[in-house]
């Protein structure tokens, strides 16, 4: 996965090793949240810069619950390309496909789940654990040994 993506057209053995990442990635992230408390959590060498950014650029997006029209709008996808390209050459994967949970209270499901940039979801997940949002998911949700989560 380290060609560029030119090479690969729509090669659903990609799109399906994608998807296993992703949902990895989702797992653990959920877990490690579920587990500790967010406020110390430390996502990138960039965080702060990061959430600085973000606040600074989006400060009214209600990051403890999100519509799809905050994120995908067309207006609201060149705000946020902007700000994805800014970490371009900072974050590494900045632009890889990841999974956003869009209400902060909840665990990822299919109704609960976006797809978005990387360094998109570091700056919503930072603002979440940051300002408190994602602090009621250890009381909710126990951590699951193989990434599957389960309610309290």
């Amino acid at each position: 996965m380290s060609r560029p993506a030119e090479e690969f057209g729509n090669d659903t053995s990609l799109e399906a090793a994608w998807a296993v990442k992703a949902s990895e990635h989702a797992d653990i992230y959920f877990n490690i949240v579920c587990s500790v408390d967010p406020k110390v959590l430390k996502l990138t060498p960039h965080d702060d810069e990061i959430y600085q950014q973000c606040r600074q650029q989006f400060p009214d997006l209600p990051v403890q619950k999100l519509n799809e029209d905050l994120i995908k709008s067309e207006p609201e996808k060149v705000k946020w390309r902007k700000f994805c390209m800014a970490f371009e050459s900072e974050v590494e994967d900045f632009s890889f496909a990841t999974l956003l949970r869009l209400d902060a209270g909840e665990e990822y499901s299919q109704a609960n789940t976006l797809v978005v940039p990387r360094v998109q979801f570091y700056a919503i997940e930072l603002a979440r654990n940051r300002e408190g949002h994602n602090d009621g998911l250890r009381s909710r949700f126990k951590p699951q040994p193989r990434g599957k989560t389960v309610a309290r």
